[in-house]
């Protein structure tokens, strides 16, 4: 049996390049989405993996605790195994809101999916791979990499600050300390934690924006002056999911054209 990858959100955009990335690298895949089942998607992802068995797709939202246990199930029960999660799943805020305009409303939906949801697919996804493994001390030998790996898809904007979606950026940035949460508690379970943290990537979330960072871009806004796509972040997932690191964890991967890096 293949190595199992769960990609939340994994039908379009950024997790639509992970998934690809990840069949082409050998993973059985199952994504969580709240649309429909898109056919015409999963009819290519299945002939890009060879085998229609090597892909499956759950109905659900992530920021629904049933259906993270729903989901998690069912990779189990089709594969028997679990050994990557893609916490990939996001929403902006519906509207652009100066913070002293903001809402509550948005600010609760958009932490519900970017943050809330994540961290307790991400506690059930462990704990079920631990039960999976079974207690460490009782395996013939120690593991020579990790048990399971966890890859949480963040945002510039966990450091970057936009002062029309705080929502966004509070979300972000929880989802850097929840990675650096779990990857201090799930070491000892010989699980690894990482963040992949995109820049400006062209996808349909960006699409209402594309001049706005066409000119940041043009103007020096990364060393790298042009937009990122999917495929990049999908190459970062790639390696950080290979066990070629296994001696670190909690670290964040940019994915972002330089864009971090502080310049005078």
């Amino acid at each position: 049996m293949p190595a199992t990858a769960l990609v939340t959100g994994g039908n379009r955009g950024i997790g639509l390049g992970i998934t690809r990335r990840l069949l082409q690298d050998g993973y059985a895949v199952s994504i969580l989405a709240t649309r429909p089942a898109p056919e015409d998607v999963l009819a290519e992802l299945r002939e890009l993996a060879g085998d229609a068995s090597a892909v499956r797709y759950v109905q659900g939202s992530v920021a629904d605790l049933d259906d993270h246990r729903r989901y998690v199930e069912d990779a189990v029960e089709a594969w028997g195994r679990l050994d990557l999660l893609v916490n990939n799943a996001g929403v902006a805020p519906s509207v652009r809101a100066d913070l002293l305009d903001a809402g509550a409303e948005s600010f609760d939906r958009v932490l519900g999916i970017n943050l809330r949801g994540p961290y307790f697919l991400t506690q059930a996804f462990a704990r079920r791979a631990i039960e999976l493994r079974g207690p460490l001390e009782a395996l013939p030998e120690p593991p020579a990499g990790p048990v399971a790996t966890i890859v949480n898809v963040s945002s510039i904007s966990a450091t970057t600050v936009s002062t029309n979606r705080g929502d966004y950026c509070i979300s972000k940035a929880g989802v850097g300390m929840s990675t650096q949460l779990w990857a201090a508690r799930l070491a000892p379970e010989g699980i690894v934690v990482y963040e992949v943290r995109p820049g400006v990537i062209a996808t349909d979330m960006t699409a209402g924006v594309t001049e706005k960072y066409d000119a940041l871009l043009a103007g020096g806004l990364a060393p790298i002056a042009r937009w990122g796509r999917p495929s990049d972040v999908a190459g970062a997932v790639s390696i950080l999911a290979s066990g070629q690191t296994p001696y670190s964890t909690g670290e964040v991967f940019h994915v972002d054209g330089g864009m971090h890096i502080p310049v005078l």
